[in-house]
């Protein structure tokens, strides 16, 4: 059949036509059943003057009579046609009201899918880009709409596995390079002959940046990794017990810095589950962060415990008064507060940014707030893990 003889399709413009016009049809009908309703009851039967003489009238009565019966059926047209106005006035009103209220449940009823869509779509973010919308239905605008969206999600997700890779290969295959350059200047330095002390100055400095380098490409990994979510080996953990052993693993860094460490907070009811791994990864850096970016003589404040249903760690430090708005750039990869701030020309930008990967990526999130009187605290949620008397239940 050509398609312009097709039937029309059960389309959201035809949905709408036929509920709408439905709708304006029957407020058209009932409006016309209660005018003729209320014209009907004010219908009048055959009228007669009191006083009519009996018998045949003669020509004046007659005419007396005429002028009485017009007189009166103009005066009964009047109130009737006053009746009938003021009735379709209450009936206007009425339907008026109703066509408003038969509207807006309509159009509620047939923007439905719609705003099934606009909630799925607002779940999915870039860690469950897997999900579609997958919605139901026959062939139409809504359903091209939805076809369209999971087509992009589609899109989406390629590109950022895509990027991902990448950036794994990529640190990967550079790993050999600098593990070669490495090499290559342990054995220039270890020849028999005397070296220069311009050449030892310049392979420790060349060295220094070779593992600045390393850092980066592990960053690089680690991040890769959490953000394409492989926790394989997901486990009970507790944040006391990993907190108290990165504090350990850095106890010379902090003694060089003569930091105080405040840890009476850190208690073993904070446990959640995940890669422990990453989740040792993600303390090392925020202790990291509180050692390297500290004063000498400064102080460290830990406090690690349950929330409620959340595992809650809490590392605060002092220092300058820093600004709000731009803490939520440190969250991002490369970003610092700038070179005065302590030790900013020490890492690689990538810390705190694996930090929130990874908080994100076991469900819990990252907080970082300037102190009032000073400094900083890095906030980490996580979902709480069960428990029985230390052991994972």
């Amino acid at each position: 059949m050509p398609r312009r003889l097709a039937l029309p399709t059960r389309t959201v413009r035809w949905r709408f036509t036929v509920m709408y016009g439905g709708a304006f049809l029957a407020s058209a009908v009932a409006l016309l059943v209660i005018t003729n309703l209320i014209g009907s009851g004010s219908r009048f039967s055959e009228i007669v003057p009191p006083g009519s003489p009996p018998g045949r009238p003669t020509l004046a009565a007659a005419q007396d009579l005429v002028g009485r019966l017009q007189a009166q059926l103009a005066e009964t047209q009047t109130a009737q046609s006053r009746r009938l106005l003021i009735g379709s006035a209450v009936a206007l009103a009425v339907m008026a009201v109703l066509s408003v209220v038969l509207g807006r449940i309509v159009a509620g009823r047939a923007l439905r899918p719609l705003r099934t869509i606009t909630a799925a779509t607002r779940r999915i973010s870039a860690d469950n880009l897997h999900q579609r919308l997958a919605v139901p239905g026959p062939a139409d605008e809504v359903k091209d709409l939805a076809d369209t969206i999971d087509g992009l999600l589609e899109r989406l997700e390629g590109s950022f596995a895509a990027q991902r890779r990448f950036v794994a290969n990529a640190s990967h295959e550079l790993r050999t390079p600098l593990a070669t350059m490495r090499a290559s200047l342990d054995v220039a330095i270890a020849k028999p002959e005397p070296v220069p002390a311009q050449t030892i100055a310049l392979a420790d400095r060349i060295r220094t940046e070779l593992d600045q380098v390393d850092r980066l490409l592990e960053g690089f990994l680690m991040l890769a990794r959490t953000q394409h979510g492989a926790l394989s080996d997901r486990a009970a953990i507790s944040l006391g017990r990993v907190v108290a052993a990165a504090l350990d693993a850095r106890a010379a860094d902090i003694a060089d810095k003569n930091l105080t460490v405040h840890h009476g907070d850190v208690h073993d009811d904070a446990w959640t589950r995940g890669s422990r791994t990453l989740l040792s990864r993600m303390v090392d850096n925020v202790i990291d962060n509180a050692v390297v970016h500290n004063h000498d003589d400064g102080w460290i404040r830990v406090a690690a415990a349950a929330d409620g249903a959340t595992a809650r760690l809490v590392v605060e430090t002092g220092g300058r008064v820093l600004d709000q708005e731009q803490l939520a750039r440190l969250a991002q990869p490369f970003q610092r507060l700038g070179a005065d701030r302590t030790g900013s020309d020490n890492g690689s930008g990538l810390g705190l940014s694996i930090v929130a990967a990874v908080a994100e990526a076991h469900g819990g999130s990252l907080d970082l707030r300037a102190r009032p009187e000073g400094g900083l605290q890095v906030a980490i949620s996580l979902p709480l893990a069960a428990v029985k008397a230390g052991v994972p239940a």
